[in-house]
């Protein structure tokens, strides 16, 4: 029998690690809801849901549907780099179906299955889909970061849930995510390649494919920094967002208990820069915690604001969940496991 390689975890340590990290999760998801609930009288929640208007939340459904749309395009164009054929409907499937997972697996269970799952029906590699993710998701912050700015000055918050502090906060944080998307190709490359060179030495058949996939996210790393590319990725992350806000926006018009909807623009980035924070699948408690005191924050009532949290919570999580099982179940090969991907 061959040993275990030295330093390498094992497969109990792993385990306990992410048994660790989903008790933390149900613990920190379990104090935020405690939070959010512990001053509201529920008849007040639903005398406050009672009162909605099935028109603008109608419009929010339809506002969410653009913002997705939008994510597709996006990620369209970054996996063009290498499947320059790739079509808005190859990638809308595997998208919904990794967001649905992410919505109720933890661990990010959606993230690495759009990375390693669906190489095949992408065409493209595994180190292209992770170089897209580190770009998606980086793009969204630093886009979050800028609507929080953006709403911080202009409904006039800051004293109470953000600080005095914010605007050169957010300032200097944004300015760090540009540089970070113009480095990122030589922090990756460095990075990979250490790891490939561990990775060879532990497991020496498996060294290759690892440093051929780091390859890979380096050079799609390298397409999508470059000035021409940019710029257009950073327009479709403005474009989900907004689309994105409208839905928050809009769940405050459906709410007439609701004094400031405007407040709205103030949760989209709050709530959102939330989930952040280590929680359960579907970010409960945390992004409700948040999302209700940004609504509080600009006069609205505490039912009100709480009401408003978990409705659009639901608006946020129910249709992913929904569209991308009923991908999974429709198309059986997005479940199985990723296979090369054909060469172009």
């Amino acid at each position: 029998m061959g040993r275990a390689c030295p330093g390498a975890p094992s497969f109990n340590a792993v385990s306990a690690k992410k048994v660790l990290r989903f008790t933390v999760g149900l613990v920190i998801a379990a104090l935020f809801t405690w939070l959010v609930v512990r001053h509201v009288d529920p008849s007040d929640m639903m005398a406050s849901l009672s009162g909605v208007e099935p028109g603008w939340l109608l419009v929010a459904l339809v506002s969410f549907f653009v913002g997705y749309a939008c994510r597709i395009e996006r990620w369209r164009q970054m996996l063009r780099a290498e499947n320059p054929a790739i079509r808005w409907r190859d990638c809308a499937w595997p998208l919904m179906a990794s967001f649905a997972v992410n919505n109720v697996l933890p661990f990010r269970a959606g993230d690495v299955m759009r990375s390693f799952a669906f190489c095949s029906r992408l065409g493209a590699s595994s180190g292209t889909v992770i170089a897209t993710l580190l770009v998606e998701r980086l793009l969204d912050l630093l886009v979050l970061l800028l609507a929080l700015a953006a709403a911080s000055a202009l409904l006039g918050t800051g004293a109470g849930l953000l600080g005095s502090m914010t605007m050169p906060v957010l300032a200097a944080v944004s300015v760090a995510l540009v540089v970070t998307l113009l480095v990122l190709p030589a922090v990756v490359t460095r990075l990979g390649r250490a790891a490939t060179t561990v990775v060879a030495r532990m497991a020496p058949r498996l060294g290759p494919k690892v440093a051929a996939e780091v390859e890979r996210c380096v050079e799609a790393l390298h397409g999508l920094a470059r000035a021409a590319t940019m710029p257009r990725l950073a327009a479709w992350s403005l474009s989900a967002w907004m689309a994105e806000g409208l839905v928050f926006y809009a769940v405050a018009l459906a709410m007439p208990t609701l004094s400031t909807p405007l407040a709205a623009w103030l949760a989209l980035p709050v709530g959102t820069l939330a989930t952040l924070i280590p929680s359960t699948p579907g970010y409960i408690g945390t992004f409700d915690f948040f999302t209700a005191a940004a609504m509080r924050e600009l006069g609205n009532e505490a039912a009100a604001a709480v009401a408003y949290a978990y409705l659009v919570h639901m608006l946020l999580w129910l249709p992913p969940t929904l569209i991308g099982g009923v991908a999974l179940a429709l198309h059986p090969g997005l479940r199985k496991a990723g296979q090369p991907a054909p060469q172009q």
